[in-house]
This record gives C-alpha cells, sequence and structure tokens, in this order.
C-alpha cells in the first residue's frame, strides 16, 4: 500500500495496442479474439519480465511461484472480480465494452500514479505529499 488508508484495483485495461504482447520475445502472449484480453501460455512463459516494462501500467505480475506472468484474462468475458464487487454492493469494478472507450491505453497508470490520484481527492493534496514522503 503506497497510502496508508487507500488501496486502488490495479487491473489490465487491454490496451488497444498491446504492447506486453509486443515485447514477448518467446511469443507467450496473445490476444482472445473473443473478448481482447490477453491470454498467457504458462509453458512458454520464461518470467522475463519484458511484457511488464512495456506495459503502461505495470500490470503483468510475477505468479508466486516466479515461473509465469500473470495478466487478467476476462474469465473468458466474464471477469468474476465485477461479479462479486456487484454481488457485495461495493460497486467499485465494472466491465467497459471496448466500443465505448476512445483509448484504453491512455487510462492505463503505474499503482503510484493511480494512488497519488485517488489520495489527492480524498485527502488533498498537502497530507498526500506527507504521506508519500
Amino acid at each position: 500500500m503506497l497510502v496508508p488508508g487507500i488501496e486502488i484495483p490495479h487491473l489490465c485495461l487491454q490496451c488497444e495496442d498491446y504492447p506486453c504482447v509486443g515485447a514477448c520475445p518467446v511469443e507467450a502472449l496473445s490476444i482472445n479474439g473473443k473478448t481482447g484480453a490477453v491470454k498467457v501460455n504458462a509453458t512458454r512463459c520464461t518470467a522475463c519480465g519484458l511484457c511488464v516494462k512495456a506495459c503502461p501500467g505495470n500490470v503483468p505480475h510475477l505468479h508466486p511461484r516466479g515461473d509465469r506472468v500473470v495478466i487478467c484474462d476476462l474469465c473468458d468475458g466474464k471477469p468474476e472480480c465485477v461479479k462479486t464487487c456487484k454481488e457485495g454492493h461495493w460497486e467499485a469494478l465494472t466491465s467497459i465494452p471496448r466500443a465505448e472507450v476512445a483509448s484504453r491505453r491512455a487510462l492505463a497508470k503505474t499503482p503510484f500514479a493511480l494512488t497519488r490520484e485517488i489520495a489527492i481527492q480524498i485527502l488533498g493534496e498537502e497530507t498526500t505529499r506527507e504521506a508519500l514522503g
């Protein structure tokens, strides 16, 4: 947690140009034609981290075993996280159809940038600056 009390879901926005897929030297990443989600071929992935560096939001992360990257695959078009969020009445997550967003990549931000923006909205600029040191 970057700012105490501020937790931000950090999710793949499925950029229209898929920089993570292009960065993979072993072609372990592909695009699901139905959902537009990035798929990881775990047997091909070498966990080199080049996809993480290429991602504008630094979204891909290493699996706890460290043998492959993990990227949201949208649960084959029915994201369980969105379903759970709605069932819990938290209303923090939603699934937005691709056609409704001009540029998904423009929305992609690092966890630090997202947390800072939300913290400023909640705590104000000065308190956020103090919290981040």
